[in-house]
């Protein structure tokens, strides 16, 4: 009955005021502990406010007839141009060019999510069996330094390698073949471009991997040497399902930026003569709506891109959820 005593002599009523008063004051005390967190955490929401939310005001350019001179300044051009709704977007769906371009940046993505992807995961299991530490740090190093080299090096390297008067034609031409444009031909061109992008990309996308690698209990080994595995089967076995979460949380994060087909590569090693098979969604957009000051179909692209990859992250986290039981959230 209400206003019935219990143990301790209080009331039900009592006993909830002070469970409340309690769970204030832990959560002041944990907000206080916090603090120095908080503060450290600040300057990342800033930057995230400034440099990626604030920037989204311009994408009412997208929905305008833009003009940069329409006002005093090109915030103040924002305001001034008249809006069009969706005719920027009617008139660039109905262009071939932006068409093929959007072809070609699923084509590119699904050939270096299929190719590279894989790549990683392999050289990391191939790193993690070497048993001198010497040899695998020294392989490690080896393997990330084309990271830090920049698209522009790589693809002038490879323009070299693979040129028409480069090593790799030398070779074809000794053999009695044709020398092939490689730059040049569509044939060709995604295929450099998963090359390249493999050679450069790889050996850092092992990191996380060999991170995964070395948080595997060594026992699960010892027990598998027990029962007579293989280097083979302790793989299969033992290191694959050890790291399936964390293959699969990249792999998400890959799909979430699969229109991302790789525009720096691409803007350096393309040419009006492989528009068709490498022109992508990036350099699209650059060439129409920065190099022809097109603004609005630009940011419309733009736009078009985000909510493409959006859909794709949130898609391959539930597909993954389904199927696997593992995903980011």
């Amino acid at each position: 009955m209400p206003g019935t005593a219990v143990r301790g002599g209080l009331t039900p009523q009592e006993a909830k005021r002070i469970a409340k008063i309690t769970q204030k004051r832990t959560a002041k005390s944990r907000l206080r502990r916090s603090i120095p967190l908080i503060a450290l955490l600040i300057p990342g929401i800033v930057f995230v406010l400034i440099f990626h939310y604030l920037p989204m005001f311009g994408l009412v350019i997208g929905f305008k007839k833009y003009d940069i001179f329409a006002g005093a300044n090109p915030i103040d051009a924002v305001f001034k141009s008249p809006w069009v709704g969706m005719k920027n977007w009617d008139a660039l769906w109905v262009k071939s060019k932006f068409r093929q371009a959007v072809v070609n940046t699923f084509i590119i993505s699904a050939l270096k999510v299929g190719i590279c992807f894989p790549l990683g995961i392999i050289l990391a299991l191939m790193i993690n069996e070497v048993r001198s530490n010497i040899a695998k740090k020294t392989l490690q190093t080896v393997m990330y330094l084309p990271h830090f080299i920049s698209w522009v090096v790589v693809g002038a390297l490879f323009m070299n390698i693979m040129g028409t008067t480069g090593i790799v034609n030398q070779v074809i031409m000794s053999l009695g073949g044709e020398p092939q444009k490689f730059f040049m031909d569509n044939r060709w061109f995604r295929f450099l471009l998963v090359i390249t992008s493999a050679w450069k990309e790889t050996g850092w996308n092992t990191i996380v991997y060999l991170a995964a690698i070395a948080g595997i209990d060594p026992e699960l080994y010892e027990a598998a040497k027990i029962d007579r595995a293989n280097r083979f089967q302790q793989i299969l076995h033992v290191t694959l399902p050890g790291i399936a979460s964390t293959v699969i949380m990249m792999l998400i994060l890959r799909l979430g930026g699969i229109m991302d087909a790789g525009f720096s590569q691409i803007l350096v090693m393309y040419n009006s003569t492989v528009y068709k098979s490498g022109d992508i969604i990036g350099t699209y957009i650059y060439r129409e709506g920065i190099g022809k000051l097109n603004w609005s179909q630009g940011t419309i692209v733009g736009m078009f891109n985000s909510v493409i990859n959006m859909i794709l992250l949130l898609g391959g986290n539930w597909l993954s959820r389904r199927l696997t039981e593992r995903s980011i959230w």
